[in-house]
């Protein structure tokens, strides 16, 4: 079973330290079994937040602040139009972490041909991409965690937010890509909230078998909105 928390979107969005704090007291109750896989959807103030392997040169050209955090990959953008997704799974062992990141870019690939966008996996990248080939432009990047066998951090899909953050960095350390939004690419407007429901029908889709059932838990499989005062159990 999943549990599925939208935490913010828009005016509701959720500023990043509250988010990791979210996410780290959820990864609490999945590593103890007191709580089934959840995936966290919301949206983030503008931020950008350095993995572990970010390069002093990679950071912010005009000294904007940067929050360092313990995920893979390196600096990213978050901010209003941009959907981010944190699934907090438990995965079988043995552990495959690249096989994991796969599946991510797999199900957002899905997601997004029911958009008639036609995304892509690129060697050697993560992240899904849209275009020619050789002329790749990221739409969703993703940075993951795991810890006791669970999973934190995850995915950033490009809805209608703007581009001009990303000017700033060398986003994800990739210096001869560049990135696109939905909208950008449909010529129209694309709003986060119509991204949730195709989401968390592709997180059923590739996850049939996510989670644990608990005495005392009943998992609905719906859409629950809580803060990071209280998580429910």
């Amino acid at each position: 079973m999943l549990d599925f928390v939208v935490a913010g979107l828009s005016a509701n969005s959720v500023p990043y330290v509250e988010g990791l704090e979210l996410q780290r007291a959820v990864h609490r109750s999945v590593v103890s079994g007191e709580r089934p896989d959840t995936l966290i959807l919301l949206e983030h103030p503008a931020v950008y937040t350095a993995g572990k392997r970010t390069l002093p040169e990679e950071r912010p050209s005009d000294g904007t602040a940067v929050i360092d955090v313990d995920r893979g990959g390196k600096i990213t953008w978050h901010g209003p139009g941009q959907l981010v997704g944190y699934p907090i799974f438990r995965l079988q062992d043995p552990i495959d972490v690249v096989q994991y990141v796969r599946t991510l870019e797999r199900l957002l690939i899905s997601v997004l041909a029911s958009w008639d966008i036609e995304g892509v996996q690129v060697a050697g990248r993560s992240g899904v991409w849209v275009g020619q080939a050789g002329l790749e432009e990221k739409i969703a990047a993703i940075g993951i965690r795991v810890a006791e066998g669970v999973t934190m951090h995850g995915f950033a899909l490009n809805c209608g937010n703007s581009l001009d953050a990303y000017s700033n960095i060398v986003a994800c350390g990739i210096r001869d890509a560049g990135v696109t939004t939905m909208s950008r690419v449909l010529g129209r407007q694309i709003d986060t909230i119509e991204l949730i429901e195709p989401i968390e029908s592709a997180f059923l889709a590739a996850f049939p078998y996510s989670g644990r059932t608990t005495p005392g838990h009943n998992p609905s499989g719906q859409s629950t909105t809580l803060t990071t005062e209280g998580v429910p159990a």
